[in-house]
């Protein structure tokens, strides 16, 4: 019953962003991603992890403390949102929708404009946006509870540890849910109302 209430306000959350048909579409995504950057960020919390080390090299790290995990899930969306985007709007709208100046200007300013709206750079920093806030956010929290259990006695690092280990649980949770909102809002920007969705 928790994990079907897990996923039903899951759901929820992401129609409220993307409204009904996307949801139905792209729900399997989302629902995944969030899924998948909530248990690697917990499972980094585990005793042991990144704390037990050999040679000073840890024998164990979160997934998502290695940039090239969350390089991979930045660089994964980037492509699976190209693929959406042509899929919904067809090929001509999408680059109309990328290339084409914003507000219908016209004539000799609406040449010089068009660079000012090209969204290239735009869109191609975004999967390293991505990638490197869930990186940071992750790896500090990882560093600063390895250092913390290094800095007493056995019980007194115990002792500190625990309210870093606290926040951590909430900044796990806030870091999975940021990556869905924001993957959410990308391709909803894209994509725009569901009613003028139509293929040429």
């Amino acid at each position: 019953n928790m994990v079907e209430y897990f996923f039903e306000t899951l759901y929820n959350f992401v129609e409220s962003l993307l409204g009904p048909r996307l949801t139905r579409k792209y729900f399997w995504y989302f629902g995944t991603i969030f899924t998948i950057i909530l248990v690697s960020n917990y499972m980094g919390l585990l005793p042991g992890v990144g704390t037990i080390t050999y040679h000073g090299v840890p024998l164990f790290r979160g997934a998502n403390a290695d940039l090239n995990v969350t390089m991979f899930l930045g660089l994964f969306y980037a492509v699976m949102w190209l693929y959406w985007s042509i899929r919904e709007q067809g090929l001509k709208h999408f680059f109309l929708h990328l290339f084409g100046p914003k507000g219908g200007m016209k004539g000799f300013m609406g040449a010089v404009l068009v660079p000012i709206f090209m969204e290239c750079l735009s869109i191609a920093i975004r999967p390293i946006a991505l990638a490197a806030r869930l990186f940071g956010n992750i790896y500090a929290g990882e560093t600063i509870i390895e250092t913390m259990s290094h800095m007493f006695g056995p019980l007194g690092s115990a002792l500190c540890v625990l309210p870093f280990l606290a926040i951590e649980l909430l900044v796990g949770f806030i870091q999975a849910l940021v990556f869905l909102l924001l993957t959410a809002i990308f391709l909803k920007l894209q994509i725009g109302d569901e009613d003028s969705q139509r293929h040429d």
